[in-house]
Parts: structure tokens; C-alpha cells; sequence
């Protein structure tokens, strides 16, 4: 548990420091993404020519192969890790908040249910305008006191 603390906190350190300077962030997270699928490929291409080679009765199988993938795999977690970006980059927020939330995935959920959470973003967005519309007359109302104000100063 301490130990998840820990690396807890240095992503944390890491990921503050970073978010000031945007390009290396998003160029660090690239790396990371593409060094920890390159460990993947190259792992299993060794894997498959193991067994191929296994079935074909041969013992040439260049370990060095398999090792660069692991230790591929390794930097790109370490990096991802750190930076913060192996969930969200692997799985995604909306997956994320949808489970929090017991939500369905949108594969499983039914016409009636995509219908009305449809008509529910139809209906919010409907308040948002009607809002929208009574701020700018309450702006507009505004203006018009502070003119009658601004006149009322103006004569005396």
C-alpha cells in the first residue's frame, strides 16, 4: 500500500511539472505510447517464432528478441505511468466516469434507452437557451439602468 502511495505521489509530481510545459508533456506521452506497443510487437514476434520454431523442432530462437520487447514494454509502462497517461490512454475517460457511474455500454443499451437519454440532452439544452435568453434580457436590463443612471448624472 505504501509503495502505491508512493509512485501515487510521483506521478502526481511528475504530472504537475509537466502540464507547465504542454509540448513535452504530449511528446513524452507519445513516446511512451509508442515505445510500450513496439515492446508489444516485438514480444509477440518472439513469442510466435518460439512456437513456431517449437513445432518446426529448431532451437534457434534469438532470446535478445523477446528481452527487447519485455524491456520495451517496461520503459513504455514506466513512462505512461509517470506521466499519467496509461489508463486514460488505454481505456479512456468515458469508459472510466461509465463505470463509475453503472452506466451501460452504448452496445447494450436498448433503442428506448438511447431514445430517452436522447430527449433528457434534448430537454437540458432546451434550459441552457431558455437560461441563456433571460441572462441577456437581464443584460439588457442592466444596460438600460446604468444609462438611465449615466443621463440622471449627466444633468445634475
Amino acid at each position: 500500500m505504501n509503495v502505491l502511495r508512493f509512485f501515487d505521489k510521483i506521478e502526481d509530481k511528475v504530472r504537475g511539472r509537466l502540464s507547465r510545459y504542454p509540448l513535452i508533456y504530449a511528446f513524452l506521452g507519445g513516446v511512451g505510447v509508442v515505445v510500450f506497443w513496439r515492446g508489444v510487437w516485438h514480444f509477440t514476434d518472439f513469442l510466435s517464432a518460439s512456437f513456431l520454431l517449437r513445432e518446426s523442432e529448431s532451437s534457434t530462437i534469438d532470446l535478445a528478441n523477446g528481452l527487447d520487447g519485455l524491456l520495451s514494454i517496461l520503459v513504455g509502462t514506466i513512462l505512461l505511468l509517470l506521466t499519467g497517461l496509461f489508463v486514460s490512454n488505454f481505456i479512456g475517460n468515458e469508459i472510466i466516469i461509465s463505470g463509475i457511474k453503472g452506466d451501460k455500454k452504448v452496445s447494450e443499451k436498448t433503442e428506448v434507452e438511447l431514445k430517452q437519454e436522447t430527449s433528457a440532452i434534448q430537454k437540458t439544452e432546451e434550459k441552457i437557451e431558455r437560461i441563456l435568453k433571460h441572462v441577456d434580457q437581464l443584460d439588457h436590463k442592466v444596460i438600460e439602468y446604468l444609462e438611465k443612471i449615466n443621463s440622471r448624472l449627466d444633468k445634475k
